[in-house]
């Protein structure tokens, strides 16, 4: 059975509205941040099963994407991002009581772990209770990034004469995953504007402007490594048993510099852990956050 979220809307860190669709109603607060290119709607099964255990789940729209905010700046670097998660954050522990758990996939995942570490390393203390990292770690396969980034680039600006042009794209980008049967799912990652073809509904200065995050590697890298360095709470990262971005050797460089962090591969998932295998990273989040030490959210 579905479970009919309610809409809420939260402030950025640079006055930016962002989008939330809210599961449950009563419970410990855990955010969903998805990778770059998606919505906050990639998150409805994981989103029901949270709340059916008895949390309150926030799937968000980052800046940029979907229904929040386009920055009219385009100020999309990855700080930016991890300002806003870390916005979010303050808003929820004010709102609960309680710092909320983070499941971050990917661009998601990038922004939850600089807003942790950075404020661990500032000596604020955490504003999380525990982070989720899907499928990214701090230094990952970069030919896998240039694919990643390559395919959100290709039609940004041409877009789509139909949304089942749309579908043959992403078709040839993941050949793996079994076609759909409906559109309606990909409609909700796309916009259809005034000339009458369809295009993605983020920004496309994402991976082309003046700061966007299609930034050297090197530097985000040192900027995650640091921000690992410094986590304290509770991490689990769920990496896709086929993925293209993290390695074996990548978690083993992440467990060095997060040794109480837990790990676990979904069996048959690439680098889009949640759509690859909904059923099997849902149980994996369940099962973490069902063992952090006074949380009501467990299965």
């Amino acid at each position: 059975m579905k479970l009919q979220p309610a809409t809420a809307m939260f402030t950025g860190a640079a006055g930016n509205t962002l989008v939330a669709d809210v599961y449950g109603d009563a419970g410990d607060p855990v955010m969903l941040l998805h990778g770059g290119g998606q919505t906050r709607h990639a998150w409805r099964h994981t989103a029901e099963h949270l709340a059916r255990s008895g949390a309150v789940a926030y799937a968000f729209d980052q800046r940029g994407h979907g229904d929040s905010d386009w920055i009219a700046d385009g100020s999309y670097a990855f700080a930016d991002f991890a300002a806003d998660a870390a916005a979010v954050a303050t808003t929820l522990s004010q709102r609960s009581g309680k710092h909320p758990i983070a499941i971050g996939a990917s661009l998601g995942g990038i922004s939850s772990l600089l807003a942790e570490g950075t404020s661990e390393r500032a000596g604020r203390g955490p504003i999380l209770a525990a982070i989720v990292l899907v499928d990214v770690t701090p230094r990952v396969d970069q030919g896998g990034v240039a694919k990643v980034q390559g395919f959100m680039r290709e039609r940004a600006v041409e877009g789509f004469a139909t949304v089942a042009e749309a579908a043959d794209a992403v078709a040839a980008y993941l050949p793996h995953r079994k076609r759909p049967r409906s559109l309606d799912g990909l409609k909700k990652n796309l916009r259809l504007h005034p000339d009458g073809r369809w295009r993605w509904h983020w920004d496309p200065r994402m991976v082309a402007g003046e700061r966007s995050f299609a930034i050297d590697h090197r530097i985000l890298e040192a900027a995650l490594t640091a921000a690992a360095r410094a986590l304290t709470i509770p991490a689990l990262l769920v990496r896709g048993g086929s993925s293209e971005l993290v390695h074996e050797a990548h978690v083993r460089d992440f467990l060095e510099l997060v040794p109480h962090a837990e790990t676990i591969d979904v069996s048959g998932a690439r680098h889009m852990v949640a759509g690859d295998n909904n059923d099997s990273f849902a149980d994996a989040v369940l099962d973490f956050v069902g063992k952090l030490e006074g949380s009501s959210a467990g299965a």
